[in-house]
């Protein structure tokens, strides 16, 4: 058997990672993972660049930022399968909810008129708002961004942005540190739970299949360990499809339930495997459709084009400098022809192009494929707008950037 490391925070997204390590996926495989929990994105960072461990739970725009050298030294990063399309939400205290108007009974629903009614309520607050975010470098920052600026909000300027690890954004709510966060579940269904605050927003009403976990590992690893890297991926493809069969929601709940993984009640976890999740404190759940998928529609394909998105919001709010050089770095993070390598023959269909126009897909589209067939699920952007990879500049200036 072959040992490998992974880190992972205990968000209900490291789901694929703890199937393949507790059903025998990965053993299948070879391979034995010693999943190594930790507290914050910046320590799974760490542990990954500095060789601790071999593999890394990371946020797709962490990974990205990490190749740039946004956060330190530069070091190379290959993230060859995704692990998840979706599953965070924005939560907001009682109070800050409260000065939201008007007030519908399901925020979600609408997120033009909840980002113009967040915006409208900032002069409301007794103090600019302050929201917490996981990383800089993560998704839920970018589409907190991206949504908030719709509404004229410069998250720069007139909210505060206040980094902490998912794990502590519930208490940091309820000691009223901060108004509100955005993270992956459970916390935000944590929250709800304890009467801490209510959910306004959730990332797949802002962009429906909006790029979330990777797979991370040091690019110099995947280059001398092509055949390790192939197991891994081959057996993370298994357990994400488990993940993602309805059927098996109420042991994967329990699974995640462990305090060596999540360590939340299952029934919070269940809510958004279920994509059924109750908004305010003592209501009943709504329905959330693809609130967080784990393998159908491709969502395990690590599009060259999404990174480039991530990459695009860099430069927007001024993260890093455009380059051609910038640009070739970041699409090579998504390492689509990894992902190819592994799964070839296998029967997984894969997409035959690594790059798409995002946002361009309004109703499930049949895809060319190297093998089988491979139906794509709608990823609109909440404003309507599309992002084509090969027009960078036009799209950032069409964003007034």
């Amino acid at each position: 058997m072959t040992p490998l490391s992974i880190a992972f925070l205990p968000l209900t997204d490291s789901a694929p990672l703890v199937v393949a390590a507790e059903l025998g996926f990965a053993e299948a495989e070879g391979l034995a993972l010693n999943l190594i929990r930790d507290t914050s994105w910046a320590t799974v960072r760490d542990r990954l660049v500095y060789g601790q461990v071999q593999a890394a739970h990371l946020l797709a725009p962490l990974a990205v930022a990490v190749t740039l050298g946004l956060s330190q030294t530069p070091c190379a990063i290959a993230a060859p399968f995704k692990l998840n399309d979706n599953g965070n939400a924005l939560t907001l205290s009682a109070e800050f909810a409260a000065a939201l108007d008007p007030r519908p009974s399901n925020r979600i629903d609408d997120p033009i008129a909840t980002a113009h009614d967040f915006a409208a309520a900032i002069g409301l607050h007794h103090r600019k708002p302050v929201i917490g975010t996981v990383h800089r470098f993560s998704s839920h920052a970018l589409m907190l961004r991206y949504w908030l600026a719709y509404a004229g909000v410069n998250p720069d300027r007139d909210v505060t942005l206040r980094v902490l690890p998912p794990s502590l954004m519930t208490e940091a709510l309820r000691a009223g540190e901060i108004d509100g966060f955005i993270a992956g579940e459970p916390w935000s269904s944590v929250a709800v739970a304890e009467g801490l605050g209510e959910i306004a927003a959730v990332g797949v009403n802002i962009w429906q299949r909006g790029v979330e976990k990777v797979l991370g590992v040091r690019a110099d690893w995947a280059a001398a360990n092509p055949d390790t890297l192939d197991r891994l991926v081959r057996a993370l493809d298994r357990a994400a499809a488990w993940c993602d069969d309805p059927a098996n929601r109420a042991p994967l709940a329990e699974m995640l339930a462990q305090p060596r993984f999540v360590g939340q009640p299952a029934p919070l976890i269940a809510q958004a495997l279920a994509g059924r999740m109750p908004l305010r404190p003592g209501e009943e759940p709504v329905e959330i459709p693809d609130f967080l998928v784990f393998h159908r529609g491709a969502a395990n394909f690590p599009w060259r084009s999404q990174a480039l998105w991530i990459y695009s919001q860099f430069v927007r709010w001024g993260m890093v400098e455009a380059s051609p050089e910038a640009e070739r770095a970041a699409a090579g993070v998504f390492a689509s022809d990894l992902y190819r390598r592994a799964l070839a023959g296998g029967p997984t269909p894969m997409p035959g192009a690594s790059m798409k126009v995002e946002g361009s897909i309004g109703t499930p589209l049949a895809a060319a494929t190297h093998q089988g067939s491979l139906t794509l699920a709608p990823d609109r952007f909440f404003d309507g707008k599309t992002f084509d990879p090969e027009a960078i500049s036009a799209y950032l200036r069409g964003l007034g950037a």
